[in-house]
């Protein structure tokens, strides 16, 4: 068994792992890249412009033809990890016909994705499994372990065959609400795996613990509690963790919880697959609906998503006349309606995203405007991926033969991180093999 990082072996997005026995393909992800090889950010358009043979040719899609349609002489399937577009961004070109493997949520995050943004990544031909399922693909045998990660339902692969073994960590930590699922997770997975492919996106940080979604609670109690107007959270929709964090957060101070219908759709949608997030319903009076101009001429043609939460519907007048009591996510996209909004002076911006953001001109133009109406923003973050501590603790735990960087930009320091491991730093597009057998005891 043999494996290639077609992209992520020294850069953080748009991951791509090939993994060949002598007759089974296993691809895992297909992510659109996040910067260029100068490091400028990479605009996602030039996707829609080129073609798939432009694209190959200049290195953004992987070099798989069989993933495409072309004839292969190897079983082909595609896992998908979660539902971050670094990892399932270029799904849109992958032949109908290819078998994807996927989470049943991760699923619905794609599908929700699609239908808000106007995209076309459909996944044609899912099939799903569950937290650690084995299932079988041509002569390959994979375990998929759920992990915890800012992406809700995001995949931790052991994939085996041929005596070889190798474990994609995908994105993950364990400072989220999921966390044990991190530590049972060291408790159940094989040990001394041939290849151990471990994300280090944090690791250009200092070694500090990061903060957990609890301790985030308890500076998202104490900044309402002391804010005389409206709190606005900056978040991302599909961030799971940090919506219960916020929404346990005004129930402790007895604040509503308002969201645009966007994020009511993405957590009446989750609830709905049977996990106990709060959303829009008889259940959560204390969450209310807000429906976003722009967001509404996006939709018009999806009447049954903009009227669904009508009953839970607030205005911005009522916004205003409860400015005390309000919580509300918040997004660029609303600079409209946070111009019409009246009683802001004294409120509080909570910008819970990564920092980098801050850099885009429409974000920094969208804060300023809230400074300049008397808000104050602070922060209140914490990392989607693992610190240090816990990278270290899942190496010392499973021990493999070969530890391979990825998703990291810090591929050349692992040596050095991680003392005694055996590194084996990989250039993407370069297939590996190795002699070493898998020990079929663990």
């Amino acid at each position: 068994m043999t494996f290639n990082i077609h992209r992520g072996a020294d850069e953080i997005g748009g991951s791509c792992v090939e993994v060949c026995s002598a007759t089974t393909r296993i691809v895992i992800d297909i992510g659109m890249p996040l910067m260029n090889p100068d490091g400028s950010p990479f605009d996602s358009t030039r996707v829609k412009e080129l073609s798939a043979k432009e694209l190959i040719k200049e290195k953004i899609l992987p070099d798989i033809p069989a993933l495409y349609g072309s004839a292969d002489d190897k079983e082909t399937a595609l896992l998908i990890s979660h539902a971050h577009q670094d990892h399932y961004g270029l799904i849109t070109f992958v032949d109908t016909k290819i078998p994807v493997y996927l989470g049943k949520a991760t699923h619905k995050f794609i599908e929700l994705s699609a239908v808000f943004a106007k995209g076309k990544e459909v996944v044609n031909n899912p099939y799903y499994f569950d937290n650690y399922e084995l299932f079988t693909f041509g002569d390959i045998e994979i375990v998929s372990y759920l992990m915890d990660h800012a992406a809700f339902d995001a995949y931790a692969f052991l994939v085996k065959g041929e005596g070889k073994s190798l474990l994609y960590t995908g994105d993950f930590r364990s400072h989220g609400r999921k966390s044990k699922l991190f530590y049972k997770f060291l408790h159940v997975v094989p040990k001394n795996v041939t290849w151990l492919l471990m994300e280090g996106t944090s690791l250009s940080r200092k070694r500090q613990k990061f903060r957990t979604e609890e301790q985030l609670e308890n500076r998202f109690i104490e900044t309402f509690d002391n804010t005389e107007g409206v709190n606005l959270v900056y978040v991302s929709g599909q961030n799971i963790d940090r919506l219960v964090t916020v929404y346990r957060s005004c129930r402790q101070c007895g604040k509503l919880f308002v969201v645009d219908f966007y994020i009511a759709t993405v957590l009446s949608e989750i609830a709905a697959l049977g996990y106990g997030v709060p959303w829009p319903s008889p259940d959560f009076p204390d969450i209310r609906v807000f429906f976003p101009s722009m967001l509404k001429r996006k939709m018009i043609d999806r009447k049954d998503i903009i009227n669904r939460f009508n009953k839970y519907k607030i205005s911005l007048k009522e916004i205003d006349e409860k400015a005390n009591d309000i919580v509300m996510t918040i997004r660029p996209s609303m600079d409209y309606e946070i111009k019409n909004l009246q009683n802001l002076d004294g409120g509080t911006v909570i910008y819970s995203m990564w920092e980098g953001y801050k850099e885009s001109p429409y974000t920094k133009r969208f804060l300023d405007n809230l400074t300049s109406r008397g808000m104050e923003i602070i922060t209140v973050h914490t990392s989607g991926h693992a610190d240090y501590y816990a990278l270290q603790k899942l190496l010392s735990v499973i021990k493999p033969i070969k530890l391979v960087p990825i998703h990291t930009t810090e591929g050349k320091r692992y040596k050095d991180i991680f003392p005694g491991a055996n590194v084996q730093q990989v250039k993407d597009g370069k297939t590996v093999g190795n002699i070493l057998k898998f020990n079929r005891n663990n």
